[in-house]
């Protein structure tokens, strides 16, 4: 099997207990959590690698093809 290596946007959020959460939008449901972002950076990149390991080659090329461009803020009133 020909492997690849692709990159991944990740949002990371700081957790109200001090430690971090990581999101990969591009990925639905594929997050984790550390408590220093270099933990987080860790388990995210292994949540990434497992994700993609349940996936079939179409699903993956279905994935794959999808970019995060920009991050925006956005203000509103709650």
């Amino acid at each position: 099997m020909n492997k690849k290596i692709h990159e991944f946007s990740v949002v990371i959020l700081e957790d109200e207990s001090g430690g971090y959460i990581a999101v990969v939008p591009e990925l639905p449901g594929c997050h984790t959590q550390g408590d220093s972002l270099d933990e987080v950076m860790r388990n995210v990149r292994e949540a990434i690698e497992l994700y993609l390991e349940t996936l079939s080659e179409k699903e993956k090329k279905e994935l794959l093809i999808h970019r995060i461009i920009g991050l925006q803020r956005v203000k509103a009133i709650a």
